[in-house]
């Protein structure tokens, strides 16, 4: 059993994987070979899988095992719809769960002997009903969804379960049963969805899962007992030895159904087989003599004319079909080969944002010459190509949260760097926007942008790099622009905005506490130093307390001149750009006990 619940488990990951890889495959792939992309076919699809079934006919000591499926579907199919058949041989094996180990009949005579007999169940399904496809560009990938209805037979399963040491066949107390099934014309509807990859026009694979359910069906009354089921209850306790111990109920006996009754019987499979597809579309023949058609679409911005890397270009014939699509080099160009001359409309967008269509007439095309095309980036805002990185060094910081927000009408945004650190965000004209990253364990730089300060006219990508710092506990980070007046301790406007960057960094991190210490240089005496170093700490944690961090995640010490960057110590003559040096505040996140 454990070996078949693997079993069934990695084929429904197969079956993910085949969804998701065709789903890449559509989005990305130019296509070669149009001939795949069928519209009015047959397709004849055998298949062999695993179903496990649920049965509802209130016996409770009978497991209904996973057994093997064996089908075949039949469907033809115009363009995304189509009508199908479907054959189903289905075989499952009930397994009593009566408790037999250590079992003590009314009289406490320990059982040693039964006898057992367990039926498998055979299910006959025929159906149909209507389907639905979706072809991928290149025609190789086809999704299906299959509905069905139709009758079922449904026979077997008859489980006999005795006790035999107190008298034989058929004398022993009957302890669990259930009579079986041998119904016919049992409606059922089945749902499926199918995965199909074609190697060509003809021949393919597929995979798949359905969900089937059988309406109201009859249990059988056996001839011999004149009963549908019984099972007789019982007792568990603990023994002195603490081992577990059944008997058998002296109070109750057999819970038996007389009458028959009707229940729903319902499973679900996964499959794969083979697709064989008989189609009599004409396919354009491929000669070395017959001409050659090409079309190149060149992705640029209206108002830059700079070129257009990473466009998505998608070509169209006039139902709307995708005929090809790719995405654009580094040089902002994208080549379709083999086209068939003909009216095409000729779609791009850049990170999301439609641009302006260009379209083809079929004289346009001349044989072994390349059709040159331009599709225009019109939007009038800005494209932020951004990179995340570790400071002080080029390394990139992949799936880092990145906030941009803007300041003008309190809007918001976020996405997550690529591998390479990479960031895209489209931003308005004449808005002031920050950007800054949330990644744990990291403390990150806020940029600020204001995009009044571009032309669009002469700018479309703007640029930018956040630096993060790994917030290491012991680790001093020195806090920018924390400046104060001369012996003051007053926290000034313009150090706030750092201030507020250590607040979101604990507002992100909210299980961490974090130190600010404070340091002066060595001029005026050791004592005072001290004092004013320590109000100015106590400062900077009161302004953050302020803004909503609680009191005990954050703590406040004056260094002083003990804590000097450089030899500018009592006595040593210094510029005043080495005492700045050691006129720092620094935040560091406090360790753990």
């Amino acid at each position: 059993m454990k070996t078949l619940n693997h079993f069934k488990l990695i084929a429904l990951l197969l079956v993910s994987m085949l969804f998701q890889v065709g789903s890449a495959q559509t989005a990305k792939s130019v296509v070669k070979n149009t001939a795949l992309k069928n519209e009015n076919y047959f397709q004849i699809s055998p298949r062999g899988g695993f179903d496990t079934p649920f049965y509802s006919n209130n016996t409770p000591y009978i497991d209904y095992n996973s057994g093997l499926d064996i089908g075949l579907s039949v469907d033809y199919y115009w363009k995304w719809f189509g009508i199908g058949a479907d054959v189903d041989y289905i075989s499952n094996s009930p397994e009593s769960t009566y408790p037999t180990q250590g079992l003590l009949n009314s009289r406490n005579i320990l059982l040693t002997s039964f006898d057992l007999s367990e039926n498998g169940i055979k299910r006959f399904f025929y159906g149909i009903g209507p389907d639905f496809k979706h072809q991928s560009s290149n025609g190789k990938w086809v999704y299906e969804l299959n509905t069905r209805a139709g009758l079922s037979s449904i026979k077997g399963g008859r489980t006999e379960l005795r006790e035999t040491t107190t008298a034989p066949v058929p004398l022993g107390q009957l302890l669990n049963f259930h009579a079986g099934y041998n119904a016919t014309n049992v409606v059922t509807a089945k749902a499926q969805v199918r995965v199909n990859y074609f190697f060509n026009n003809y021949f393919g694979v597929h995979a798949g899962a359905y969900y089937m359910r059988h309406f109201d069906v009859e249990e059988m009354t056996d001839p011999s007992l004149g009963i549908t089921s019984s099972y007789q209850p019982f007792i568990s306790t603990v023994g002195s030895n603490g081992q577990n111990v059944t008997t058998l109920d002296p109070k109750n006996g057999p819970v038996t159904r007389l009458k028959t009754s009707k229940s729903d019987i319902s499973s679900i499979g996964v499959f794969a087989g083979i697709s064989l597809k008989l189609t009599s579309n004409k396919t354009e023949k491929v000669c070395a003599s017959c001409p050659i058609y090409s079309l190149a679409v060149t992705a640029r911005d209206k108002y830059t004319k700079e070129i257009l890397p990473q466009a998505d270009v998608v070509v169209k014939n006039l139902k709307g079909d995708v005929v090809q699509s790719g995405t654009t080099n580094t040089y902002g160009v994208v080549v379709f080969n083999n086209v068939t001359p003909d009216n095409y409309t000729i779609d791009g967008k850049l990170y999301d944002i439609k641009m302006e269509s260009n379209s083809t007439v079929s004289n346009e095309f001349k044989p072994k010459i390349t059709l040159q095309k331009e599709i225009l980036y019109t939007d009038l805002n800005f494209i932020l190509k951004g990179k995340v990185v570790l400071c002080n060094s080029p390394k990139p910081l992949s799936d880092v949260s990145v906030n941009l927000k803007n300041l003008v009408i309190a809007e918001q945004k976020n996405t997550l760097t690529n591998d390479k650190g990479e960031f895209i965000f489209n931003v308005a004209k004449n808005s002031t926007y920050e950007v800054y990253g949330k990644k744990d364990s990291y403390f990150s730089q806020t940029e600020t942008i204001l995009t009044k300060d571009y032309d669009r006219n002469t700018t479309l990508f703007v640029k930018l790099e956040v630096c993060m710092e790994e917030a290491d506990c012991g680790k001093a980070i020195g806090l920018k622009n924390i400046l104060y007046d001369l012996d003051k301790y007053f926290i000034k406007e313009g150090a706030k905005k750092e201030l507020n960057r250590l607040v979101r960094f604990m507002q992100d991190n909210p299980l961490i506490n974090v130190e600010i210490s404070s340091h002066t240089d060595s001029r005026a005496s050791q004592e005072y130093n001290a004092t004013l170093s320590q109000n100015r700490a106590n400062a900077a944690v009161d302004y953050v307390v302020s803004q909503g961090i609680a009191r005990n995640r954050i703590k406040g010490i004056g260094y002083g001149e003990t804590q000097l960057l450089n030899n500018c110590g009592d006595g040593v003559d210094c510029s005043e750009s080495q005492h700045q040096l050691n006129r720092r505040t620094e935040m560091k996140v406090i360790c753990p006990n």
